[in-house]
């Protein structure tokens, strides 16, 4: 029998092929550097954070039956991530991401979930045919849903009774997948993750800082909002009020996948029992340490 997952994770799950220099890069660069390919996507990211804290993470995604999707679940499988509930298509291909890194930062990505898109509600059957949960007993443990959902589907899940008992925590995957969210904006048992970008986009306005960005979430009806801003001061806005803190200060070698690291640090350190205050610091200090990890990793 298997154990029952401390936490689900749905949306992608993919290749990532990352290429890192540690020179300045503009447009039309041409650096030596590394090239490497790892297990990505949001979901999987926040997932591979959560089995180093010791938690056991359930996948729900689509991943194809070709020989990068076999791959892609036996590397899962090492890292400690379940995917026995992940919807496997003889039909659609392993989805992938492609990005450039600089000095200067992300330099230009390239995010191919059209399989996880095509799949749709399929991955979310385990939810509704009593294997995880159904609708008479829905899902009461927390869940990490990313913006790679296609926006019905995102709309479906605002709406759907399968997620009602459910700790919902939302990233939007990237600032062009933002809006995707605004169906979950309101969700009572919902707590947003963005950027500065993304809640500008949210909130079709620019913001100046986190702070001033959570509080903009909050009057366009968010529940609860957690801001971040690169270097800069990050925001948690709650009906309570507003906490704030700032990153620790290091040296940046790689940029993708800190926002995950970031959520999901930030999930387990609230799953420990930690207050507002202290969860934010400890997610902020998980995501400086992954940021500042070897150019080579």
């Amino acid at each position: 029998m298997r154990a029952r997952p401390d936490i689900l994770c749905i949306g992608s799950v993919l290749w990532d092929i990352i290429g890192r220099s540690a020179v300045h890069m503009t447009a039309g660069a041409d650096v030596p550097g590394r090239i490497t390919r790892l297990p990505g996507g949001v979901a999987m990211n926040i997932a591979m954070t959560l089995a180093r804290f010791g938690l056991r993470p359930a996948l729900l995604s689509a991943i194809g039956r070709d020989p990068e999707g076999d791959e892609l679940i036996a590397a899962c499988a090492r890292l400690g991530v379940a995917t026995g509930h992940v919807y496997r298509s003889d039909d659609l291909p392993t989805d992938r991401y492609m990005a450039v890194e600089g000095a200067n930062g992300l330099v230009a990505a390239i995010a191919d979930a059209h399989s996880l898109e095509a799949a749709g509600d399929k991955i979310l059957r385990p939810l509704g045919d009593g294997t995880l949960a159904s609708a008479a007993a829905p899902w009461s443990g927390p869940v990490a849903l990313d913006g790679n959902l296609t926006q019905g589907l995102l709309a479906d899940i605002a709406a759907s009774p399968l997620f009602v008992a459910a700790d919902l925590r939302i990233a939007p995957a990237s600032p062009g997948k933002a809006e995707r969210l605004l169906p979950l904006l309101p969700v009572r048992n919902a707590t947003l993750y963005v950027n500065l970008e993304e809640a500008g986009l949210l909130c079709q306005r620019r913001f100046a800082s986190a702070p001033e960005a959570a509080e903009g979430l909050l009057d366009r009806g968010a529940i609860r909002v957690l801001v971040t801003d690169g270097g800069r001061k990050t925001a948690d806005g709650a009906t309570g009020g507003i906490v704030t803190a700032e990153p620790p200060a290091v040296l940046v070698t790689r940029v993708t996948g800190a926002g995950d690291t970031f959520m999901a640090a930030h999930i387990v350190a609230e799953m420990r029992g930690e207050s507002r205050e202290a969860a934010l610091r400890s997610a902020l200090d998980a995501a400086a340490h992954y940021v500042s990890g070897d150019i080579g990793s």
